[in-house]
């Protein structure tokens, strides 16, 4: 028997102590939660010289009836990208389905029956001499729109040009975890593999159509830059996050500036904070305004790099980018990442316990488990992180904030493992790592109880928070069994007379399977995933028995001594 004794001492928990790393790694931005449909938009994905390579873009066609190259003669001064297609075919001698191009997206657009999608592109044709020009012909670049309406359903389909959809599914899973903060748009992301690939913000503003959009060196593939950092402070305010901007600071994982030339770095930071904040009229809060949003953007803290630590020039320049952005913004937080095997990251359940309440407060900006122990989301991963989540809870005097990360991946394109939400064109899931956040989600806000295991079981973490819910006073008991046999743990609550106060059974709630390397999948979404049931206690006997691997709470329900409760029949329901 393993007792768990709970005291009358508590402790508030950070109101920020949760919230998950959107980054851009595995296509989360572009191709998941950012609604194009189209992929390589503006055809520069090729690069800068031309012709260039187009694809995703595939020509309807053969050689004899149309030609196609990239140019550039766009109207866009910062992508002067354009497509080029000259029909060489005639109305007689064209296919009976026209020639042109077509983009499949991100392996394939789905679309749905009934839903309307709107497509919006530049186009300007050019007049051949001796033929004469029509309404319909449009000699300088002009825009035009279409709303078209699907009548049927494709979860395979793509644009075709011959002579965009939300994922309200996505943005729902994470907004479903409740974060308390979004840190965004990347890591490795931001530093890229050379500098002259990171991440750079003010080439994702202004509209659409203009940004250049970029080549993520470190995951491999383009991206348009349409969710950028105008769009990323939108989703932390529409969602009720937070925002944490990271920026780059002069490093990336094969370059450095040196500390003496680090200054233009530093203001390009400063006119990124100043996008946010600044005053409708101000340099770069002026094209924030112009993007339609003059009230700034609440930005209190920001990421100076991404796991730059053991870099030459790591130390110099944080101190020259603090100093810049405390002078500035003396209210902006500056801002540990923990990427490791399962039994490493449970045995770090202790790891803030004897760190110093005299210091700075801990931001651990992300964690998970990895390896083989991951597998593509296994219940062993989620059980090591849900123990190590334990351990902040109970030491969040300390830790302010913890990041799980990667929160997103496309099947097509999987270049980390393992992650919280899968999805492809048309379906998604959780892995067993998603529960766990949608778990601690709860706690936040809550009021940490004092608790001590008393026993010899070694694989068993657990803690107890109070809270209120429908005007009822709960206790609840989280446990993480790390361990291949059931345990059984008696609660003793002390602080308050047994005469005036009871505790009672309520609910459980247990994520656990038959085999601890178990997943989730398209065809099993819900194989490893909460199951609620009553929880039925006697009074005078609180006994809680977590499962073998299992991440476990137990809901008890404070009530006055002299309340009579109804007896109830057990049943069970999957969340």
């Amino acid at each position: 028997m393993l007792l768990m004794e709970l005291e009358g001492s508590s402790l508030k928990l950070f109101s920020e102590s949760s919230s998950r790393f959107v980054k851009e790694i595995n296509h989360a931005g572009a191709g998941g939660l950012w609604a194009e449909l189209v992929s390589n938009r503006g055809f520069e994905a090729g690069g800068q010289n031309t012709p260039s390579n187009i694809w995703p873009w595939s020509i309807v066609g053969d050689q004899s009836s149309i030609y196609v190259a990239t140019d550039r003669s766009s109207c866009f001064e910062r992508n002067k990208i354009a497509l080029r297609m000259n029909v060489l075919c005639d109305s007689n001698g064209c296919p009976s389905g026209g020639v042109g191009v077509y983009n499949r997206g991100y392996w394939g657009m789905n679309i749905e029956e009934g839903k309307k999608y709107k497509v919006a592109l530049y186009v300007r044709s050019t007049i051949e001499e001796g033929k004469k020009a029509s309404a319909s012909d449009v000699s300088k670049w002009t825009k035009k729109e279409v709303v078209l309406e699907a009548k049927g359903t494709d979860h395979g389909a793509r644009l075709q040009l011959t002579t965009v959809q939300e994922r309200n599914d996505l943005y729902q899973m994470m907004a479903d975890i409740k974060p308390r903060f979004i840190r965004f748009p990347g890591g490795c992301f931001v530093e890229g593999e050379w500098l002259s690939n990171a991440f750079r913000w003010k080439e994702t503003v202004g509209p659409w159509e203009e940004r250049p959009g970029h080549f993520g060196d470190v995951w491999k593939y383009w991206t348009d830059d349409g969710l950028g950092h105008f769009e990323f402070f939108q989703l932390a305010e529409d969602i009720g996050a937070a925002p944490i901007w990271v920026f780059n600071n002069g490093i990336s994982h094969n370059d450095e500036v040196e500390t003496a030339t680090i200054m233009p770095f530093v203001q390009e930071a400063l006119d990124g904070i100043e996008f946010s904040r600044g005053d409708a009229n101000s340099t770069w809060g002026s094209v924030r305004a112009a993007m339609g949003r003059k009230e700034p953007f609440e930005l209190k803290y920001v990421a100076i790099g991404n796991e730059d630590c053991g870099k030459t020039y790591y130390r110099g320049n944080y101190i020259v980018f603090y100093d810049a952005i405390k002078k500035a913004y003396p209210d902006i937080k500056s801002s540990l990442t923990i990427y490791t095997s399962a039994s490493n990251l449970f045995s770090m359940y202790h790891q803030f316990d004897r760190t110093s309440r005299k210091g700075p407060k801990a931001f651990v900006s992300e964690y998970a488990v990895t390896g083989k122990d991951a597998g593509k989301g296994s219940l062993l991963a989620a059980l090591a992180e849900a123990a190590f989540l334990i351990g902040l809870e109970k030491n969040s005097d300390i830790v302010e904030m913890a990041s799980y990360a990667p929160l997103f991946v496309n099947t097509n394109d999987r270049r980390w493992n393992a992650d919280a939400i899968v999805f492809n064109s048309s379906h998604l899931y959780g892995t067993p790592s998603y529960w766990v956040q949608r778990f601690f989600a709860e706690s936040s806000g809550s009021t940490l109880l004092t608790s001590t295991l008393k026993g010899n079981s070694s694989s068993l973490v657990a803690s107890a928070i109070s809270y209120q819910s429908n005007g009822q006073d709960y206790i609840r008991i989280k446990a993480v069994n790390f361990g291949a046999t059931s345990v059984n743990m008696k609660v003793l609550v002390t602080g308050f007379d047994p005469n005036v106060m009871k505790v009672s059974g309520s609910r459980k709630t247990v994520v656990t399977s038959t085999n601890v390397m178990d997943e989730n999948s398209f065809t099993q979404p819900e194989k490893v995933a909460p199951h609620e049931s009553l929880l039925q206690m006697a009074e005078e006997d609180l006994t809680v028995v977590p499962p073998p691997h299992s991440f476990s709470w137990f809901d008890l329900l404070k009530e006055s001594a002299k309340k009579i409760r109804m007896p109830v029949s057990d049943s069970s329901s999957t969340l």
